[in-house]
């Protein structure tokens, strides 16, 4: 027997529509490349929405074309997340902090037929602008000189009528958005989402027990917008019409306190080096910013130490909550909020849990496995963590070779190695490929790393496996000190003995100005490895 319910479907439409008919005297903050601050409605966003959509239709783009944006967090990237989508077009998001190769290859691989453009990211297309095929190119600027072969955005949408776009429903099922992986271990490979899994990872982002946004919120992504649709946060604010703040390209630490202050920002998300260079200004600068909005500060894409997440919460009252997940999952996975039976448990007991990677968030599975099998739920047993859900990927982008990462009865392998225990907490513990073998057991580099950054004279630190003539690897700890201080490499290790077995301990400590890192604001640890690979064959020879 059927359900005789409507199919309704669930697409970016549908938000748009709502947002336009009940927010729209809802405010959209953004600062500008040259630090002016731009303000408009839901209203002003909609009808301009409204015009990009027609504006690319004219321009011949078809549904299922690819439209690319190469631009900041900012209100025009806002109209293009919802304008391309809705006409039926597939939004592509480029990571401004790839190689121009990379985005070469991704603009290629993704066939894209137009693109948005910054005008302050002019430069970085230019170099790659040659060698890429698309039809238009769109300058975002402040009408400055026109550059040659190219079409003005603002030109562009003066010239439609929005009261023509009359709401085509795409197929829920449709492409919505795509972005592509970061490239660290092989080509770039590309996850497409669909305007019904967008849809349904607003709807779960916003629950109570997870971000739980409302339309008295005032919200701000740090998170880029290329990477992984700003974690979805954009989308999730239009869903309820909270105030979002768009801080552009300025995300040094004193201009988004300013920026947290001034707009009374109440839900923030950022990777663990944005929030650790904004602890070490609020500790010189205590009561310098009236913080007391902010009800989360959203950490993902690498672990957060948990040194940051206690710094915050007793020095400024501030919370942080750990989440996880991926491009390919959309990418919220799991949340680290406390279970109801940790709510009245000791302080350190709450740290502790908020410092994993939660649980999975609803209409998400987690499970794990190694060479055994699933691992039992023990909070020891190390394995790969597999997931599956609505928003989850099934397959990459014309990427037949990668059909590997997916099992045979639906799960997606994430490279993650994880433990969970019995409240079905999720632990990172690495990266397959950054786990440290010694002598055949394995030592997590993710907790060495949360460790050391518990110190309070460390700022960052990152600890890779090296060669070693009979361990096979060993841990070396790269550290970075905070600004004025010093340390010595027996001070680190003697403060992380007690916290670990002795052979978990790194073999030596570098000291560094500064850890590269990622597009994606990751430690950058091939780098590293190939920085360091000879460092403990150097030591052993007295010649380090």
């Amino acid at each position: 027997m059927d359900g005789l319910m409507m199919d309704y479907p669930l697409t970016l439409t549908a938000l748009l529509r709502r947002a336009e008919t009940y927010y729209g005297d809802g405010e959209i903050v953004s600062r500008l490349a040259d630090k002016q601050v731009v303000r408009y409605t839901y209203a002003d966003w909609a009808r301009r929405t409204r015009q990009l959509a027609l504006a690319l239709a004219r321009l011949g783009i078809r549904p299922g074309d690819r439209v690319a944006t190469l631009c900041w967090n900012h209100y025009r990237h806002l109209e293009a997340y919802f304008g391309i989508p809705v006409m039926g077009g597939v939004l592509h998001t480029l990571n401004l902090r790839l190689h121009p190769d990379d985005l070469t290859y991704i603009v290629n691989h993704a066939e894209d037929r137009a693109l948005l453009v910054d005008e302050s990211l002019w430069p970085l297309f230019a170099g790659f602008r040659d060698r890429v095929r698309v039809e238009h190119v769109i300058v975002m600027g402040e009408g400055g000189p026109r550059i040659p072969d190219t079409l003005d955005y603002e030109t562009l949408l003066a010239a439609e009528d929005p009261a023509r776009f009359d709401f085509p429903d795409p197929d829920e099922r449709q492409a919505a958005a795509m972005c592509y992986t970061s490239g660290t271990t092989g080509r770039p490979k590309g996850v497409v989402y669909s305007h019904r899994s967008t849809v349904l990872h607003s709807l779960v982002a916003n629950l109570p027990d997870n971000l739980g946004l409302s339309v008295r919120d005032a919200v701000c992504p740090v998170v880029p917008m290329f990477h992984a649709n700003a974690w979805g946060m954009p989308y999730s604010a239009v869903l309820v019409g909270a105030k979002l703040v768009f801080p552009g390209r300025h995300l040094d630490a004193t201009s988004l306190l300013e920026l947290f202050a001034g707009e009374r920002v109440t839900v923030t998300a950022g990777v663990p080096t944005i929030w650790l260079g904004v602890l070490q200004v609020l500790d010189k600068n205590p009561g310098a910013y009236d913080l007391s909005a902010l009800r989360c500060l959203l950490v993902g894409g690498s672990a957060a130490p948990l040194g940051m997440i206690r710094g915050f919460q007793e020095r400024h009252g501030l919370t942080v909550v750990q989440g996880w997940g991926m491009t390919e999952t959309s990418p919220l996975g799991s949340l680290a909020t406390l279970s109801r039976d940790l709510l009245d448990a000791p302080p350190e007991v709450q740290y502790a849990y908020r410092a994993k990677q939660g649980r999975p968030v609803p209409l998400v599975e987690a499970r794990a496995r190694n060479e055994d099998g699933l691992v039992p739920w023990d909070g020891r047993t190390m394995g790969e963590l597999e997931v599956r859900g609505p928003w989850v990927a099934r397959a990459y982008y014309q990427a037949p070779e990668a059909a590997d990462r997916f099992t045979a009865d639906g799960w997606f392998r994430t490279g993650d190695i994880v433990t969970l225990d019995a409240r079905g907490y999720i632990e990172l513990q690495d990266r397959a490929k950054d786990l440290v073998k010694s002598g055949g057991e394995w030592i997590s580099s993710v907790a060495l790393e949360n460790a050391l950054m518990g110190h309070p004279k460390v700022a960052e630190a990152a600890v890779i496996a090296v060669p070693h003539p009979r361990w096979q690897e060993r841990p070396l700890a790269v550290v970075v000190l905070k600004e004025g201080e010093q340390a010595t490499e027996q001070e680190l290790l003697d403060y992380l003995a007690p916290q670990f077995a002795k052979w978990w301990l790194p073999d030596a400590v570098r000291f560094v100005d500064e850890i590269p890192k990622t597009s994606a604001g990751k430690f950058l640890k091939s780098a590293l490895r190939e920085r360091f690979r000879d460092a403990l064959t150097e030591a052993e020879a007295g010649t380090a």
